[in-house]
C-alpha cells in the first residue's frame, strides 16, 4: 500500500508528494525522486493499486536514467530545472483541457525573472517524490500526424482566422497527434492560451515545438528566453515515442544579448547542453528505429548543426522537419553542407498555417489568401508512417484534397503560337525526386522542366494586389514574390488543332504517387 501525504498540482500535472524534506534554497544541486506508475484509477496520485511502471525513461534535460523495478528513478537538479518523462509506446501522458501533453514537472523554486509576458511562479521546495502517470493506449505501426507551420497569429481576429481556415476541416481527424514547428504566435505571447483552446477542437493532442517569435525578448540571456514557453508548454527540447517512431523536438531559436547595448536577436542554435541531450537520447534509441526531428529554424540554418549532423548521420532511418521560411520545400542534405552519412538527409520545411503572415486580398469568408511567396497556398501537411517509412501530404487550407497544384496557362493560344507558349504547373509538395508531366487534347505526354524562378502566377497576384494597396486598398501587402522549389514548366506542343482542348498534368512523387489535374484553354487559328 502507498501512502499519499500531500499532492499539489503543477500547471496541469498532479505530483505526488510526501512531507517536503527540508530544503536549502542556497543548495543548489538537490536529488529529485520520484514514481512512474499506471495510474489505473485516473486520479494522478500514485496510491493503491497504481502500477510502477519498469524501464521508463526519464530526463532533466541533461541526463537520462530508466526506472528501476519498482519504477523508480533519480535524477540531480538545480533550481532551474524541468524534469520530464519520455513517453514510451503504447502510453499516453496526461493532457489538459487544451489538449496538451502533461509530461513535465517544473522545480523554479524562486519562479522566473520578471518578464513582460509572464513566466513561472515560484515553485517552492522539490517535492519528495515528482510522480509521472501513465495511461495505456493501443499504438500501431502506422498511424498519422498533423504538421502545423507557423500559425503565428497577431491577436484573437488571427486565432478566428485559424479556426475557420484550418481548425474547422480538422475536427474529428483520424491522426493521433498534432505538432506546431514553432511561431505559434507573433511576438505577443498572451495569444498563445486562445490559440491553444482553439487548436485543442481538433481533439488530439497537441506538441508545441519554440519559435523565434515564441520567446521573451526582453530576457538578457537564452536561459530565460523560454520562461512563457515553459509555463504554457513545458521543456523546449524533449523525446517522445508514438508507435514505432522516436521523435525529438528541438529547440533551435539561440537568443543572444549584447552585453554593450542591451539589444537582443537570436538565430539558429543548439548549444552543447541541448546536444548532449540529443546524444545521450538517441544512444537509447536503436538503429532500425525512424527518428523524427522537429525544429522551427531549417537545419540549414542553425549554425552548429555539424554537431547534430554526427549524431544523425549514420542512422539509415532518421529525418526533420521544421517551418520559419514561409514556403514549402523538400530538401536533401549532402556533403555540400559537411553532411558525412552514406545518404543524403532528408528535411522538409513544412507549409505554413498562416501563409504569408496573414497578407493579401480578403477572400469571401473574411480571411486573406495568404497565398506563400513560392507560390503554394497556406496549410498544413499530414504525414503517414508506417513503421520505418513515412509519407507526406500536402493540404491547402479550404481546399479539397486533390487540390495539389496550380496550372499557369493562358486562356486563349493562336495555333501557331503554340510552340511558343510557356505553361508552368507548380506543384505544391513537388521536389527535384518528383516527374511532372504534361498532354494538351490528344498529344502525347511531354515531361516537363523543373525550373527555379518566380512563380508567374504569385508575380501577376503581387503586382495587382500591390496596385489596389496604392488605391487605397485595406488589407496586409504580401511579401515579394521568391523562387520556388517546386515549379515545372514546358512550351506546349505543336499541330493540336483549333478547338477547346483540356490541357492535362500527371505528377509522380517521390513516393510513386500519381496526381492529376487540368485546365481548359482554347486553341484558335
Amino acid at each position: 500500500m502507498y501512502r499519499i501525504v500531500g499532492s499539489v498540482v503543477i500547471l496541469g500535472v498532479l505530483i505526488a508528494i510526501s512531507a517536503p524534506r527540508a530544503s536549502n534554497q542556497k543548495d543548489k544541486i538537490q536529488t529529485a525522486r520520484g514514481v512512474v506508475y499506471h495510474d489505473r484509477n485516473g486520479n494522478q496520485t500514485f496510491d493503491e493499486g497504481d502500477e510502477p511502471l519498469a524501464g521508463i525513461r526519464v530526463s532533466n534535460g541533461h541526463q537520462i536514467v530508466r526506472t528501476n523495478d519498482q519504477g523508480v528513478y533519480e535524477l540531480t537538479v538545480d533550481d532551474d530545472n524541468i524534469l520530464f518523462v519520455i513517453k514510451p509506446r503504447n502510453w499516453r501522458t496526461p493532457l489538459s483541457e487544451d489538449m496538451l501533453p502533461r509530461f513535465y514537472y517544473i522545480h523554479k523554486p524562486n519562479g522566473s525573472p520578471d518578464l513582460r509576458y509572464g513566466g513561472v511562479e515560484p515553485t517552492g521546495p522539490l517535492p519528495e517524490s515528482v510522480d509521472f502517470p501513465l495511461y495505456p493506449q493501443e499504438e500501431p505501426d502506422d498511424f498519422k500526424a498533423i504538421l502545423f507551420g507557423d500559425t503565428q497569429p497577431r491577436n484573437q481576429k488571427e486565432v478566428d482566422w485559424i479556426a475557420h481556415d484550418v481548425v474547422e476541416e480538422l475536427v474529428g481527424t483520424d491522426a493521433s497527434f498534432g505538432v506546431t514547428l514553432g511561431d505559434i504566435v507573433f511576438d505577443d505571447l498572451t495569444v498563445m492560451e486562445p490559440l491553444n483552446r482553439t487548436i485543442a477542437l481538433i481533439g488530439v493532442p497537441w506538441y508545441n515545438v519554440a519559435g523565434n517569435h515564441d520567446i521573451n525578448y526582453d530576457a538578457k540571456t537564452r536561459k530565460y528566453a523560454n520562461e512563457t514557453f515553459e509555463r504554457i508548454y513545458g521543456p523546449s527540447y524533449y523525446s517522445f515515442d508514438y508507435g514505432p517512431v522516436h521523435f525529438v523536438v528541438v529547440d533551435n531559436i539561440e537568443w543572444l544579448v549584447d552585453s554593450e547595448t542591451g539589444k537582443g536577436r537570436y538565430r539558429g542554435g543548439l548549444g552543447e547542453e541541448q546536444l548532449q541531450f540529443i546524444k545521450t537520447d538517441l544512444e537509447q534509441i536503436p538503429e532500425d528505429q525512424l527518428v523524427v526531428l522537429m525544429m522551427h529554424i531549417p537545419l540549414t540554418g542553425t549554425h552548429d548543426r555539424h554537431g547534430l549532423y554526427r549524431l544523425i548521420e549514420k542512422r539509415p532511418f532518421c529525418i526533420s522537419i521544421s517551418g520559419h521560411t514561409h514556403h514549402h520545400e523538400h530538401v536533401w542534405i549532402t556533403d555540400e553542407d559537411g553532411w558525412e552519412g552514406p545518404k543524403p538527409h532528408h528535411h522538409i520545411i513544412n507549409v505554413t498555417v498562416c501563409g504569408s503572415w496573414w497578407s493579401g486580398a480578403l477572400d469571401e469568408r473574411g480571411i486573406p489568401h495568404t497565398t506563400m511567396a513560392d507560390g503554394a497556398p497556406n496549410g498544413y501537411s499530414i504525414i503517414k508512417f508506417d513503421g520505418t517509412d513515412y509519407e507526406l501530404d500536402f493540404h491547402a487550407a479550404g481546399r479539397p484534397d486533390d487540390y495539389q497544384m496550380e496550372i499557369d496557362a493562358p486562356e486563349v493560344v493562336k495555333v501557331d503560337a503554340l510552340a511558343d507558349t510557356t505553361v508552368y504547373v507548380n506543384v505544391f509538395n513537388g521536389s527535384e525526386k518528383s516527374t511532372v508531366e504534361l498532354k494538351l487534347g490528344d498529344s502525347d505526354w511531354t515531361t516537363m522542366e523543373k525550373t527555379r524562378e518566380l512563380d508567374p502566377k504569385f508575380r501577376r497576384t503581387y503586382e495587382t494586389e500591390a496596385a489596389i494597396l496604392e488605391a487605397g486598398g485595406k488589407f496586409r501587402k504580401l511579401p515579394k514574390p521568391k523562387a520556388s522549389s517546386h515549379l515545372w514548366k514546358v512550351n506546349l506542343p505543336a499541330g493540336v488543332p483549333a478547338g477547346t482542348h483540356a490541357i492535362q498534368i500527371r505528377v509522380t512523387d517521390h513516393w510513386g504517387r500519381t496526381f492529376e489535374d487540368r485546365r481548359v484553354i482554347r486553341v484558335e487559328d
